[in-house]
């Protein structure tokens, strides 16, 4: 009897299940596992690139760091890396936004050595401990000229003297400094910021520029003039003179006198010649003419053709002599009033003088200063 062969169900079953493979939830388990896997991998190499970043740097000697002035904290944390006192740069940013920290640190130079706890960096930077700048110190005598602070600076080796002199007479407004905005526009003058640059004993960074010396010794001015009575530029109108014009003064009386208590009178002598039309006739405006000082100027002297030569031109010379001092400012802002018109220096070493009101008494005045001279 014909029949057919009839398949056996559980061989069918089989081979349909090899062909499946592996199921559903196998699979989604496998690719949950592997995700899984892969984020703790990540998970870690995250961690320990953090980890390792906020590690301290490798041991090495102290360094010098500067943190500039405007510089962020972000910005230094490059410096630090580049410098050898963090691991990463990147993650300390992270790290100051983390600890809210930054915001705190102080513009200076700091001695930092790799291998400090990252925190103790952060420390040092909030508590501003700085290294102590090497300094320089001098000193500019009441009643120097532009020339003679130029050649005292350069003989101290702190300054080009062509180059300072160069930016004394040059046009820089220097922003900062409100005393030398009345300078006039004025090509007589013979140096623009002679008579501003204050005469005190000054102390600089080492490497200090010209520049700096100069806007240091600018800034003096202001500061000085600060100290005067509130009422001093009202004082300044009522004698009918600009602030150029008081400094020009002031400079007449800082080197025309040495004892204190005469300055306020000779203050008055010169407003008073002034007030008269009278030429000035002031010997130390000649002085600044010549390339050296004379103990006695000649009649040839007298004779130089300047602006500031107050025997050949009547007023003010254009601009100040010299670097005067507050004493001598004040005197010109409050002269002592007198009907003096001249006055001669004593002969006798006493460095004060003989006061006039007319020429005659003047003549005498110098013929008893003679006679005392001759005594002596």
């Amino acid at each position: 009897m014909d029949y057919q062969k009839q398949p056996v169900k559980g061989a069918q079953d089989a081979g349909r299940s090899a062909r499946r493979g592996p199921s559903k939830a196998r699979i989604t388990l496998w690719v949950i596992t592997s995700l899984l896997g892969l984020f703790i991998v990540i998970a870690a190499s995250i961690a320990f690139y953090i980890w390792n970043g906020l590690r301290p740097a490798p041991a090495g000697d102290v360094r010098e760091v500067v943190l500039e002035n405007g510089m962020s904290p972000f910005e230094f944390a490059q410096v630090l890396e580049d410098q050898g006192i963090i691991r990463n740069g990147f993650i300390f940013k992270y790290y100051l936004r983390y600890k809210d920290e930054g915001s705190r640190f102080q513009a200076g130079t700091y001695e930092l050595t790799p291998g400090m706890d990252i925190d103790a960096v952060i420390a040092k930077l909030n508590a501003g401990e700085t290294v102590e700048a090497e300094t320089i110190r001098f000193t500019i005598p009441e009643g120097f000229t532009v020339k003679q602070i130029a050649d005292a600076l350069s003989k101290e080796g702190l300054v080009d003297r062509d180059a300072f002199l160069a930016l004394a007479d040059g046009t820089s407004q220097w922003a900062d400094v409100e005393a030398i905005r009345g300078i006039p526009d004025n090509k007589d003058l013979k140096h623009r910021l002679e008579g501003y640059l204050f005469p005190e004993t000054y102390e600089m960074e080492k490497g200090s520029t010209a520049e700096q010396i100069m806007d240091r010794m600018l800034k003096e001015l202001d500061r000085k003039l600060v100290s005067l009575p509130e009422e001093w530029e009202e004082a300044m109108k009522e004698r009918g003179v600009t602030f150029h014009e008081l400094m020009t003064i002031a400079s007449l009386v800082e080197r025309e006198v040495v004892v204190d208590k005469e300055r306020a009178l000779v203050a008055g002598v010169i407003y008073n010649r002034l007030k008269a039309k009278m030429p000035l006739q002031i010997d130390a405006t000649v002085q600044y003419l010549l390339d050296k000082q004379k103990e006695r100027l000649l009649v040839k002297d007298l004779e130089v053709e300047s602006p500031y030569n107050t025997y050949k031109t009547n007023g003010l010379p254009p601009g100040p002599i010299a670097s005067p001092s507050l004493k001598s400012i004040e005197a010109a802002l409050y002269p002592e009033t007198s009907e003096f018109l001249f006055y001669v220096t004593k002969k006798d070493g006493s460095n004060e003088h003989l006061f006039a009101r007319t020429f005659s008494e003047h003549n005498r005045n110098i013929r008893k200063s003679n006679e005392t001279s001759t005594q002596n």
